[in-house]
């Protein structure tokens, strides 16, 4: 079978996507051939585009000629820019019924006292503060496998997954409004999460996030450990008594069995990063499809990154089940708007070098390939940063585009599962959520095959369709899930990648 060298994604568009590094004369359409070199992954004109008319891909606007744009031409950023329009919200308008299957998948997880379940079984050490950061690792350090002499201090725990130290750089020197009110949910939303059996946070004790106020506030009281340095008497007791109080917890903590549980106790998040010219072609669409199953399976899938659905916010709110969900979106993205402003920035800042590199243009284009990963399902709610996810289906969390701060915030939600799409080759972990590595292209994923746990370049090369791709990623999923070690496990990535939103001045 012949594969097209271009991919047309919709009747509308004015360009197509080069699947491969296309020289000059490449025939790409009937009667267009190209008349530069165009990169992997990048777009070329299939018709004239006048200077200020709309250019399409997804047959949706994803920015505005600044120059006169030929057939054959490759369009980029030297061509094409940001521009005004106007968008129908048309809130509900495309809402439909998800019937659930008749038979529910299930994975083997680990149900809690509380009847939660968990994918994983770690004991976790928070911080309120950086100032505690150090002696919160030292303890971890304790239980640590190394991996030089292979001594490993939990070998007698092996339905631990491990002592992991979660530390962060603020929690002092900062106001005391919703800057602090952020911090603290997201340390209780960690506090709570079902992937630790036992928790410690440890302080210095002056700073401005006090343990007393986090635990107070977060309503944390009976759920885990605290201590301050200085009350406690210095580092080196402090680290003592969190040792011991890890020691304890680990025989209560390995009592746990896995058993057979329902796929809607799965809550996903969905992140992209390291994006390219495919990642709206093949992985994400790909990640769209699974998340539709896990959805249909009674589960729940979160989306963010508010910024990277800057212009696509209009296609999310037509799914909204009720205009007060769609408002709420709308909301979010006018407040960018004007917090990018006020730090004298724009949205259309948000595509990286690397996006760039990898043939995004605009910011409107990155975020409607972003937007595939959530599938086709009905939008259910609009939350917060860090705020419970307690409705089942897809929600929108409200996140920077910063992959390590917008996984965190999911994560405190709840997610208790991340999926990881990426083109230019993200390497990436969320301790305590295993993450899972889509990669949208071949080449990308031959070489850097011990980061990637899925390749979606088989999309472009026509070996599977992506709703094939998408029942593959549900496949992996509920194995992960099970306790599969994902490729960022092996590395034990998760712990430095915490990233608490910080909002506000430093004082």
């Amino acid at each position: 079978m012949t594969i097209s060298p271009v991919i047309r994604l919709h009747p509308d568009d004015g360009v197509v996507i080069a699947r491969a590094s296309l020289p000059p004369g490449t025939v790409v359409a009937e009667g267009v051939a190209t008349v530069d070199r165009i990169p992997s992954g990048h777009k070329v004109a299939i018709k004239p585009i006048a200077v200020g008319e709309p250019v399409r891909r997804y047959g949706q606007i994803i920015g505005f000629a600044t120059a006169p744009i030929a057939p054959g031409q490759h369009v980029h950023t030297q061509n094409c820019g940001m521009g005004d329009f106007s968008k129908d919200y048309a809130y509900c308008a495309d809402v439909k019924p998800t019937p659930n299957f008749d038979l529910p998948a299930t994975f083997e997880g680990i149900r809690r006292p509380d009847g939660r379940v968990a994918t994983r079984n770690y004991i976790g050490i928070l911080t309120s503060v950086n100032c505690s950061a150090h002696v919160a690792s030292l303890v971890a350090d304790v239980f640590k496998k190394n991996p030089f002499t292979g001594e490993n201090p939990l070998a007698e725990f092996p339905n631990v997954d491990g002592v992991i130290a979660l530390t962060h750089k603020t929690g002092c020197g900062m106001t005391q409004n919703e800057p602090l009110a952020l911090l603290r949910r997201t340390l209780g939303g960690y506090a709570r999460h079902v992937n630790f059996s036992h928790v410690i946070v440890l302080g210095l004790g002056c700073e401005v996030n006090q343990i007393g106020g986090l635990m107070e506030e977060q309503k944390l009281a009976g759920r885990l450990r605290a201590m301050d340095i200085q009350e406690v008497g210095g580092t080196r007791k402090t680290v003592e008594a969190g040792v011991a109080f890890v020691r304890e917890a680990l025989s209560d903590a390995n009592k746990v069995k896995r058993e057979a549980v329902p796929a809607s106790e799965l809550t996903v998040a969905l992140q992209c990063g390291g994006s390219d010219g495919y990642s709206g072609v093949s992985a994400n669409p790909a990640l769209g499809a699974a998340s539709d199953l896990i959805v249909r399976h009674g589960g729940t899938v979160i989306l963010s990154e508010t910024p990277e659905t800057y212009g696509a916010e209009h296609l999310l709110t037509r799914r909204a089940v009720s205009r007060e969900v769609g408002e709420k979106l709308v909301d979010l993205m006018r407040w960018w708007e004007e917090y990018t402003e006020r730090e004298g920035a724009e949205m259309n800042a948000n595509p990286s070098p690397g996006n760039k590199a990898g043939g995004l243009t605009t910011i409107l284009e990155k975020s409607l390939g972003a937007m595939a990963k959530a599938g086709t399902t009905n939008l259910v709610d609009v939350l917060r940063y860090a705020e419970p996810v307690t409705k089942r289906g897809f929600v929108f969390m409200d996140t920077p585009g910063y992959d390590p701060v917008a996984a965190t915030g999911q994560v405190a939600g709840g997610a208790n599962l991340v999926c990881f799409t990426t083109g230019r080759g993200s390497v990436f972990g969320c301790k305590p959520a295993p993450s899972i590595k889509l990669a949208t292209n071949t080449p990308m994923y031959k070489r850097m095959e011990d980061d990637m746990d899925v390749n979606c370049g088989t999309i472009l090369e026509g070996e599977e369709s992506v709703e094939q791709c998408g029942q593959r990623i549900f496949d992996l999923i509920l194995k992960t899930a099970s306790g599969q070690p994902t490729k960022s496990e092996s590395f034990d990535f998760g712990g430095a990648e915490f990233a608490p939103w910080v909002l506000g001045a430093t004082m």
